[in-house]
């Protein structure tokens, strides 16, 4: 090669050998420092409780002798956990000394209560609630999430975890150890860690309810649980207080407000619905729904989190609605979940609708309202006016047509609110909203002119029913037209296939001769009204120039 080549011959890539000696440092630094200490850790609690077991069968000391030794060695390898951390600097190793120590001192613990019988269950609760202490102390100064979560979480276990049982004293001993929990936890910020908690105090709660039903009076275990909900609340609306963050809601914080809303309601109404008392129990879900509309009105007011916000409005009006399902029956329950799925829907307008891989806030708020309103559609088809009514009538014209009007309001609320969030959804609930105005009419329709015992006043009825979707469908097209809406036309041709199907198949097989006449001629007549107003007034092309600007027009669906 000669020395022009070598002058342009391209450079070589930098070697990879530095980066290969910085991944293989980090690994070592990982196996060495890290899962080494874990596994050390393990391996010394396991270490102690099959040196307990061997003791046990071999007979070699005294029950009290092995409990010592035990809390002890325990002690000690807290002491150089704690030596470490302060005077060597070497922290994961110092951790997760401490956490093993502080398991193995809940073990003896649980060891000498339950299985030797040395203490009694209340001093094993005083040991524990000693040791939870020592752990938060100790976690407190280091900033550790691992020696709290050991320290608090065994502080809650600790009277399953020494026999003490699901008592009053235990349950009082239990909400002690979590409003302390709840402190340390706000104070670190360990958002995380409070749903350990949650899920280590509420199944002993849970327990406590329902054996001590029959033998605790009614109010003290409502109070209970409204005091244990308190404390839950407390540790979800108090982090975004303290966080006061506007980004996306914590997953442990909205987790935690539905996880313990849903257990504390479900435990009180089974427990009011146990005793049979009707008014105690409406107290009960609508007391929490307006607790849940306070506190979510408090976030928005306050700008704690505008997400959190609207997540406790939405609960509340969810738990209002439950009650009126409980409560009352008929068009009130109807207009009671109507009236939520509008709200709902205009509280997703908001909050974040920012599009996610996931549902959004907004999105979720909408589905749930598309919930609720489907809830008051299934009521009324089944109870207030099922299908059979627009042949026979209905029972009640007055309540029928209060509830068919409150899912058509409700369903084009969701129309108009969800057309930002959910653009396919929205025209759903406007088709179905149109439809319900469309099911009103006929009901009554049928019920005035058609329910009658005689027959030809039937016949009549269907005749005036035919006309009458034909002229609604006919409305639909033209009004389409003249706003140039075609999810409007596309609705009104449908409406106009439905009448078509109506009178070639039931008018013309089941109606005498001058009722199937009316319906023919007018159907024929509103058919060809339509068909002029096509070739003439519809335009050859759509104009664009206000879907090109990005606003569209209002659309009615009729």
């Amino acid at each position: 090669m000669n020395h022009d080549e070598q002058e342009h011959r391209p450079a070589l890539p930098p070697s990879s050998e530095p980066l290969f000696d910085i991944s293989r440092f980090e690994f070592e630094k990982l196996l060495g420092g890290r899962v080494f200490a874990w596994i050390g850790g393990f391996a010394v609690l396991l270490g102690v409780i099959f040196f307990m077991r061997s003791a046990v069968d071999s007979s070699w000391f005294t029950e009290e002798i092995r409990t010592v030794m035990a809390a002890l060695g325990s002690f000690l390898l807290l002491l150089i956990g704690v030596w470490l951390h302060e005077r060597r600097g070497h922290i994961e190793v110092a951790r997760i000394a401490v956490a093993t120590a502080i398991a193995g001192l809940y073990a003896t613990a649980v060891v000498s209560t339950q299985t030797y019988e040395l203490f009694s269950p209340v001093f094993g609760l005083e040991a524990a609630a000693l040791i939870g202490v020592i752990g938060v102390l100790i976690a407190v100064r280091w900033s550790s999430m691992l020696v709290a979560g050991i320290g608090v979480l065994g502080a809650l276990a600790a009277p399953l975890l020494v026999g003490a049982g699901t008592d009053g004293s235990s349950i009082a001993f239990v909400a002690v150890a979590l409003a302390a929990s709840v402190g340390v936890l706000l104070w670190q910020r360990w958002n995380w860690l409070a749903l350990g908690a949650f899920a280590v105090s509420a199944p002993q709660l849970l327990a406590w309810v329902f054996q001590s039903e029959g033998s605790e009076s009614t109010l003290l275990i409502l109070a209970v649980l409204v005091g244990f909900w308190v404390l839950y609340v407390a540790a979800s609306f108090g982090y975004e207080l303290r966080s006061r963050s506007q980004g996306a809601l914590a997953a442990a914080s909205w987790f935690l407000l539905l996880a313990s809303s849903a257990l504390i309601v479900g435990a009180g109404y089974w427990l009011l619905d146990q005793t049979g008392d009707q008014i105690g129990l409406n107290a009960w879900i609508f007391g929490f729904a307006g607790a849940h509309l306070l506190l979510g009105g408090t976030a928005v007011r306050f700008g704690v989190h505008r997400e959190i916000g609207s997540l406790l409005i939405g609960g509340g009006i969810g738990l209002a609605s439950f009650g009126a399902a409980n409560a009352f029956d008929g068009p009130t329950l109807v207009a009671a979940w109507s009236a939520a799925a509008a709200s709902l829907a205009f509280l997703a307008t908001r909050v974040d609708a920012t599009p996610s891989p996931a549902l959004s806030n907004a999105e979720r708020l909408l589905f749930t309202a598309g919930g609720f309103l489907g809830l008051a559609l299934l009521h009324v088809l089944a109870v207030e006016a099922p299908p059979s009514s627009i042949v026979y009538g209905v029972e009640d014209l007055g309540s029928s047509l209060v509830a068919i009007a409150c899912c058509a309001a409700a369903a084009l609320a969701f129309h108009h609110f969800g057309r930002q969030i959910e653009p396919y959804a929205a025209t759903v609930a406007g088709f179905v909203g149109s439809a319900a105005l469309v099911y009103l009419g006929s009901v009554l329709i049928i019920d005035v002119i058609g329910a009658n015992d005689s027959g030809e006043a039937r016949e009549i009825g269907q005749a005036w029913l035919s006309a009458f979707w034909a002229a609604t469908g006919l409305g639909a097209v033209v009004w389409g037209m003249v706003r140039k809406s075609v999810n409007v036309r596309l609705g009104g041709l449908a409406l106009l296939l439905v009448v078509i199907a109506k009178v070639w198949t039931y008018d013309l097989a089941e109606l005498e001769e001058l009722a199937r006449a009316l319906s023919f001629v007018a159907l024929g007549l509103l058919l060809l009204v339509g068909a002029f107003a096509y070739q003439r007034f519809m335009p050859e092309k759509e104009d664009k120039t206000v879907e090109e600007a990005g606003e569209e027009e209002p659309q009615l669906y009729l």
